[in-house]
């Protein structure tokens, strides 16, 4: 059940998302992870106080260097701040053609901080979406990328139908943010037909870097050879666990849980 993951993303000083969430979800769920940083943040539970990019040939040559000696068996990419960054990360992507990628288009901090500079945007759809194995927004970024508001579940399901159409080979669209107490993913792959995922919401302000985390989970998944569905499935119940026993750390959207279930994720 290894699995080299090699995630690109930005350092959460606060360790409840980006980087540091990546390499705990990585572990616990048996895999190997290994990161090239895009950038450096002041975080904590309140929101991001300052970012400090990481040069784009800097990032690119961590991810060349960690492939050329250690493999790699799935990619993901978390904060991408810049088209210079994304354009190097791509680069390297398109020599890795049948490593499945996971794509998690990070836009905006849970305190409401801009990750992803709007001239970044038509340089992630034009490079990045093409290339991803899956697509994984929030209901926020999915109306960014498509330019319209998502309001219920039937818009969700023609939003992922339409994100699909931009390139990447599957979707799965997060509903958290969508009112009430029933939680709606949905996931469509090409050729195939929208499932809705529906859980009960769990109640909480700790819910720092759950998109982060079930992206990696996603990847992991991937990178150990699991089908698609069977990935989402497992990396959905490890990020609710994880959830529910959030440690509750923090004044403000309090870090997951990732060590809930210990070695109960990789059997």
């Amino acid at each position: 059940m290894r699995g080299r993951i090699l995630v690109m993303a930005g350092s959460d000083s606060g360790g409840g998302a980006g980087i540091q969430a990546d390499i705990k979800t990585v572990t616990m769920l048996g895999g190997f992870a290994m990161t090239a940083v895009t950038a450096l943040t002041v975080q904590n539970t309140l929101g991001v106080h300052d970012v400090m990019p990481v040069p784009p040939a800097f990032v690119s040559a961590q991810m060349r260097c960690v492939i050329d000696d250690l493999g790699v068996d799935a990619f993901k990419s978390g904060m991408l701040d810049s088209p210079d960054v994304i354009e190097a990360i791509a680069g390297v992507l398109m020599t890795s053609a049948d490593v499945p990628y996971v794509l998690d288009p990070v836009m905006v901090a849970k305190g409401g901080a801009t990750l992803l500079k709007d001239s970044a945007l038509s340089t992630l759809k034009a490079r990045l979406l093409p290339l991803a194995s899956i697509l994984t927004p929030n209901l926020p970024e999915a109306e960014t990328l498509l330019g319209r508001e998502i309001g219920n579940r039937a818009d969700m399901v023609a939003a992922a139908h339409d994100l699909l159409a931009m390139g990447p080979r599957a979707v799965l669209l997060k509903g958290g943010h969508m009112q009430g107490d029933e939680l709606v993913d949905v996931l469509l792959e090409r050729g195939g037909k929208a499932e809705e995922f529906v859980t009960r919401r769990i109640h909480t302000r700790h819910t720092h870097g759950t998109g982060c985390t079930l992206a990696s989970a996603i990847a992991t998944g991937l990178g150990q050879g699991m089908a698609l569905r069977d990935a989402v499935v497992r990396a959905r119940a490890y990020v609710r666990k994880a959830i529910a026993s959030a440690p509750c750390y923090g004044a403000g959207a309090g870090p997951l849980d990732h060590a809930a279930g210990m070695a109960a994720w990789v059997n």
